[in-house]
């Protein structure tokens, strides 16, 4: 008996590829964070290009010491 896994391969296009891996996409990033003896805030905002559309997100913390 043979228990050695089986593997099959299949060629990938490069535009079938994109679609795999998630295709192409731009990013940026950005956040801000202030201390002070009393309290933390901190900011952040992230958006997202993509052929499928555009995502944004954003997020906010605050903290008393």
């Amino acid at each position: 008996m043979n228990l050695a896994p089986q593997v099959s391969t299949a060629e990938l296009s490069d535009a079938d590829l994109d679609d795999v891996s998630g295709g192409l996409a731009v990013g940026s990033s950005a956040g801000l964070c202030v201390e002070t003896p009393v309290a933390a805030v901190a900011a952040d905002v992230l958006a997202v290009v993509t052929h499928e559309g555009v995502a944004v997100g954003t997020a906010a913390q605050a903290a008393t010491h």
